[in-house]
């Protein structure tokens, strides 16, 4: 499990010293050992990595990781460029070309959000192969109701978007006024047809950003060239 060693460390820290995140560590280090979960375990805490707590400004709440081989590495929704793109982020493309006109590209890699300012969080960082929600409960809820936490507390404007119930159930934490929450249904295809499609997030987004003076998101994922 590779350390959080940048600016998230210091806020992070007084969890690393609890009971319930002790008790994780073993958990998680035993179901390494002993099946093979996802994402691997050095891309746990990439979503802390990749978009430094200074440099956050939207969130982007998701529940826990791919399951299958290959998929998972760290950032909710994305996975590796050359794996398929799951059916979920196929509707998240398909809202993103009717809100913004950005082009459909041809993989799932949303590491350029996330060094942009876009923190890609599941609120479950890991999953054992091929059985979602397995690692729901064990822990990880309340490392990522900490992070949330700290996020709600910036002095600055930041976006929430929460796509489905468990997403939507961290609203209540999200009560400082300089903030942006915005909801809709999870844009898996079980549900997309619900009102996430037409919800036009990132338009909305990004007005928010320019009106307090932040530089907007550049959305548009390149192809990817094998």
């Amino acid at each position: 499990m590779a350390a959080i060693n940048n600016d998230w460390l210091e806020p992070l820290s007084p969890e690393f010293g609890k009971p319930y995140f002790r008790e994780l560590y073993v958990k998680v280090k035993d179901e390494y050992s002993k099946h093979l979960v996802f994402p691997p375990s050095d891309d746990i805490f990439n979503a802390f990595h990749l978009t430094p707590l200074a440099d956050v400004k939207v969130v982007i709440l998701g529940q826990d990781p791919y399951h299958n081989v290959g998929q998972a590495h760290g950032l909710c929704f994305s996975v590796k460029p050359d794996v398929d793109i799951p059916p979920s982020l196929v509707n998240i493309y398909k809202e993103l070309h009717d809100d913004l006109g950005c082009k459909i590209p041809n993989n799932g890699y949303l590491v350029k959000w996330a060094k942009q300012g876009v923190l890609l969080l599941n609120t479950v960082l890991t999953v054992q192969a091929h059985t979602p929600q397995s690692h729901k409960g064990i822990g990880w809820e309340e490392f990522t109701d900490a992070a949330i936490r700290i996020l709600n507390k910036q002095d600055k404007p930041i976006v929430f978007i929460l796509w489905g119930a468990p997403a939507q159930r961290k609203k209540k934490m999200l009560d400082n006024p300089m903030h942006l929450v915005l909801e809709a249904p999870h844009p898996s295809p079980l549900s997309a047809y619900r009102g996430f499609f037409g919800s036009k997030p990132f338009s909305k987004t990004n007005q928010f950003l320019s009106e307090h003076g932040q530089t907007p998101i550049d959305w548009q994922i390149d192809d990817y060239n094998k």
